[in-house]
This record gives C-alpha cells, structure tokens and sequence, in this order.
C-alpha cells in the first residue's frame, strides 16, 4: 500500500501546529512556574518577618509549628549600629526580587498581593532612608509601657508556651540595651527627645515596675501569669508542683531582670536629658519634612499632596463647624448637656451593648464569612491601674491569624466612662470596628495569599479609618436606641459626634501644621486660644503628645475621610447599584489596603459594573 505524501500547505499547519503546541505548553509552564516561584517568595517573606520578633509572632500565629518555625529558638531584636544600613539593604533586595516577578502571569489573588507589597515597601524604604527619625520609646505608644501589656496578654496555652514567655523575660536586658544604643546614637546626632518626653518615660520605668507590688506578690505581671498557670493546672497540662515552680520563676526574673532593665532604662535617659531639642515637631531637623510626608503616606496610606490633604481637612472642619452652631442655635441646650459629664444612655452592661450593635449594623453591613464554623468571642477587661495613664481610652487586642475566634478588647476606666462614650467606643474596638473588620477579613481571606501578607504589612489608615468610621455611624444606633424613651438625646448625640469629628480634624490640622509647616507651641496656643481653646494644661498636653506621636491623629480621621471619599465615589459611579451594604462588602474584601490601591479596585468595579 502505497504511503500518502502530505502537500506543502498541509506540512506547514502540521508544523504551524506543532509550535503552537509547544508555546502553548511553555506559556503553561511558565505561568505556574511564575505562580509558585511567587507563592515561595510570598511565603518566605511572611516567614522571614515574623521570625524578627517572638512576640510579634505569638501573637500572629497560635501554631507556629505549622509554618515550619521554632518559636523557641526566636529572640528578641537587639539593636546594633549596622541596623540603619542593614534596613536599607533588605528593602532593596526584597524589593529587587519581587520586581523580577511578571505580574501578569500571577493569578488575580496574587497580583493583588504582588501590587500591594510593591506598594508597601516602596513606602517603608522612603521613610528607612531618614536615620534617627523613628521614636520606638514614644511615651504614649512606645516599648516601655507596650511591653508589659504585651507580657500581660501572651497567650499561655501549652508548657511550651511557659517556657518561652520566660525566655522572652530574660532577653528584656539585652532588648533593652540595644534601644538605648539607639537613644544614644540620636543623642550624639542631635535628635534625642525633648525633656519633657524624658521626664514622662522615667516615671514610666517606675510605675510599671512598681518594687513595692512585686514584694507584695500584687504586681499585674505576677497575677496575670499566675492565673494563665492555673487554667494550665485546670486542663491536666501542668501540675501543681510545676505551677508553683513557674510562679517563682516569673516572680525571680521580674525582680532581678525586668525591673531592674527598666531602672537602668530611667538612668540612662536621665543622663540624656538635655542633649535633645525642646518640644518640637520634625519639621525642625534636616529632612524632617521630607520624612514627616514619606511618613505620613506610609501610616495612613493616603498619597494625597500635604496641600490637598489640608484642604481636605478645613473643609471638613468648616462644613462640621457649621453644622454644630446651626444645631446650637437651634437647642440652646446643648453645651449645658455636653459640659455636664458623661452624656445619659440606656441603661445597658457592655455585653449587651455589643449584643445592640451586632443586631443594628446587620442591615448595611454584610455578614462574617464562614460565620457558621463558630462565633468570634469577645471578652471585655480593664486596663490596670498602673498602666491606665500610658495607654489609649480602649485598644483592640488582635488574635491570631489562625485563630480569630477569641477577641479581647480593653477598657481603660480613667479615660473612658460609661454612657454613650462607652457605647460609641464599643463600636470602635468591637462591631464594626476593629473586632468585625479583623474577622471578616481574615474569614474572607482564607486560603488567599494576600491573607499572610495583609496580616503582617500594617495598613495603620485603613484599620484606625474604619475604625473611626464604625465609631461615629453608631451615633445613628444610639439614636434610634434612645429615640422612644429620651427624645431629646437626638440632637444631644449628634451635636456630640460634631464635636468629635471637630476636635479629631483640628488636631489632625495641628499636626501638619507642627510637623510640616514648623509651628512651634506658641503658635499653637494662639490659634487654640483664637478658637476658645484657654486651658493652658490643655493645650500644652495636646501639643506635646501630637509632637510625640506624628500622623496618629491623621491615621484616624484621614483615613476615616478616605473611606468617605471613596464612599462619595462609589455612589456616584455604581448608580442605582449602590447600596451602604455593597460599599462596606468592597471595602472589607478588599483590605487592609493603602487608599490609591482601593481606589484602582473601585474604578476597576465601575468598569465591571458598566460592563
């Protein structure tokens, strides 16, 4: 039997096809390849990072086991006069490597993790470019009243877990040293601290490690240790001749290390005071605009200019301002109300306060993915006595990524009474705030890449401006709670929320003014004192703490106006599609994020929308 010959044309589309075969077969290859080569990359990123601290990882991952790392083998940071150069260094490597990853052969749950670690550590190698700027010894948020809070909290579930909360005790000198090193580099290049910021950080060592508790056995850090030992006792996991060994243990290292790590601490800043400047804002020292802008991208994730942002923010002290003299004028009332103390609520435990809101908020926001594989819990506790000057009015205790069904958040009584304060704070820590936020996103985010990396790159604007957000929509809860028994708590409660989004604007104002444009105290004390601002006490406290906490103010509230912002803009570029529901659905699936990248999705949602 003869063989039939194929023709040229059919050579060819034999020979086309072969190729097509072939480049169809690289170009799958080549996608997966790029797929796991990034996921390994993304991996070992989330590794790395969490390996730097054994407290931050504790507190990131209930089974570190999982993720192939020994917790017991971590410690603490140690400061070393290479950091500076070091930091920079593995910016630009990890930066170099992540570029070398084609973006469009990444799946789209990648290139949202890729876009958003590009976008991060560009921001964060900005800002490490500026040496001695960074403060870890803040005096309202910084090492020294963090650390005990942080010791208070470490989740002891496992004998391991004793062992290594005492391992981090013995460390505390060495972690110590190494901030003071630090302190000492930014004394000899003249960006220490004020001497007011100094004199509050030496009380701080005292009070904190207060000698006289700990001889008593009455020292938070004993009594919350010795408790989480008893729960270990209860579960058959320690016995009791454990426990009392461990309790001793805990009492010898806070008496001989700690504390007397935190006496040393006093010393040295004693002997540091005065080779700093007088309060002032970063605008004063060589690059500190520059720094104060890069800074302020990096915190509140807002890429606006200075100049739009402070336009942004007049116009919104202006139209609230306005709104709060309509309202005066029209219940004159009002400032005898505000003036007179914490104002009236129904009468509810905090329990049922955060029951209230769960049930209130289901109409415009969405459920908790995957809700049905258990409830987050929440307990509420107070801050102790000791800690209460040093800490914020309440804070969010995050558990772990692995982990989100225990919630903890904190109550400090010197700061936070009961009423409508406590309600609207409630609403700030726990729904919809930061509580809801966390567990939906993680919920959300489960068995994504971008879960890891969202959980690690702090997106200090997006949290802190839902956050604020969730807070001051709950005076419409409060509202309708009291509108059937105290009517005329509408206006009381709305000229309250006025008065809140003013002060927060003005401060956030102050600190550009203080940080970008150089304004010292005395400047500020006449504007405040323009505007009826008279307490001298007041507004020294105001201006020394904006000093010491650059862009805290603005983490709030500009983030909460960017969260507006895009609000304004979804409404009007979905149409009849828009819904608060929607909006708040696109927000939470698609952050923690900085807000241009959540303003690409949104225009990127438009499209899709509009087909």
């Amino acid at each position: 039997m003869k063989k039939k010959k194929f023709s040229p044309i059919q050579w060819i589309g034999a020979i086309a096809l072969f190729i097509l075969f072939i480049l169809l077969t690289l170009f799958i290859y080549g996608f997966f390849h790029e797929e796991s080569r990034f996921e390994k990359f993304l991996n070992n990123f989330f590794i790395s990072e969490l390996s730097s601290n054994p407290i931050t990882l504790h507190y990131t991952l209930a089974d570190s086991s999982e993720y192939g790392i020994d917790e017991s083998a971590l410690t603490l940071p140690v400061y070393n006069t290479e950091q500076f150069s070091d930091t920079l260094s593995n910016l630009d490597k990890t930066l170099s490597e992540l570029k070398k990853f084609n973006a469009k052969r990444l799946s789209p749950d990648n290139q949202y993790a890729y876009i958003l670690l590009c976008s991060y550590l560009t921001a964060a190698r900005e800002c490490s470019s500026y040496q001695y700027f960074d403060e870890p010894l803040s005096p309202s948020s910084g090492v020294l009243s963090e650390l005990p809070i942080l010791l208070a909290e470490y989740r002891i579930s496992s004998l391991k877990d004793v062992e290594n909360y005492l391992s981090i005790l013995s460390q505390v000198p060495g972690y110590f040293e190494g901030l003071m090193l630090y302190e000492r580099e930014k004394s000899a290049n003249g960006m220490f601290m004020s001497d007011s910021a100094a004199d509050k950080l030496i009380e701080q060592c005292a009070t904190l490690m207060d000698t006289q508790a700990m001889k008593n056995g009455e020292h938070f850090l004993e009594l919350t240790f010795n408790e989480r030992l008893s729960k270990l006792v209860e579960q058959n996991l320690i016995d009791n001749n454990e426990a009392l060994h461990f309790e001793s243990e805990n009492k010898r290292l806070l008496t001989t290390v700690v504390a007397p790590a935190y006496d040393k601490m006093a010393d040295e800043l004693t002997l540091l005071k005065g080779s700093g400047n007088d309060s002032c804002g970063l605008a004063n020292y060589k690059g500190g605009r520059e720094y104060y802008t890069a800074y302020l991208r990096l915190t509140t994730g807002s890429y606006r200019d200075i100049d739009k942002i402070k336009k942004m923010l007049a116009t919104d002290f202006e139209h609230n301002l306005t709104k709060l003299i309509a309202l005066a004028g029209r219940h004159p009332a009002i400032g005898n109300y505000i003036s007179s103390g914490p104002i009236t609520f129904p009468a509810m435990s905090q329990e049922d306060m955060l029951t209230k809101l769960r049930g209130m908020m289901r109409e415009d926001y969405p459920d908790i993915p995957f809700s049905d594989n258990g409830d987050a819990s929440c307990e509420i506790k107070y801050v102790n006595d000791s800690l209460e000057p040093y800490t914020a009015p309440a804070f969010y205790m995050t558990p772990p990524i692995d982990n989100s069904r225990d919630n903890t958040i904190y109550i400090n009584r010197q700061t936070t009474h009961g009423g409508l304060s406590l309600f609207t704070t409630l609403a700030h820590e726990g729904y919809p705030g930061h509580l809801y936020q966390t567990v939906y996103s993680r919920q959300h985010m489960q068995g994504k890449n971008t879960a890891k990396l969202q959980n690690i790159l702090y997106y200090g604007g997006y949290i802190e401006g839902w956050a604020m957000y969730a807070e001051l929509n709950s005076y419409d809860y409060a509202i309708a709670l009291s509108k059937d028994t105290q009517p005329e708590t509408e206006y009381i409660y709305e000229a309250d929320k006025l008065n809140r989004q003013i002060q927060l604007c003005l401060y956030s104002l102050l600190d550009i003014m203080i940080h970008y444009d150089g304004a010292d105290y005395d400047k500020v004390s006449a504007l405040l004192n323009a505007i009826g601002f008279t307490d001298e006490a007041g507004i020294r406290a105001v201006y020394e703490y904006i000093v010491e906490e650059p862009c805290n103010y603005l983490k709030y509230y500009l983030g909460y106006l960017e969260i507006l912002e895009l609000k304004e803009k979804a409404m009007e570029m979905w149409g009849r599609d828009y819904t608060p529901k929607s909006f708040h659905t696109f927000i939470l699936n698609n952050g923690p994020a900085d807000y241009r990248t959540l303003e690409r999705l949104l225009n990127l949602s438009s499209k899709e929308k509009t087909g």
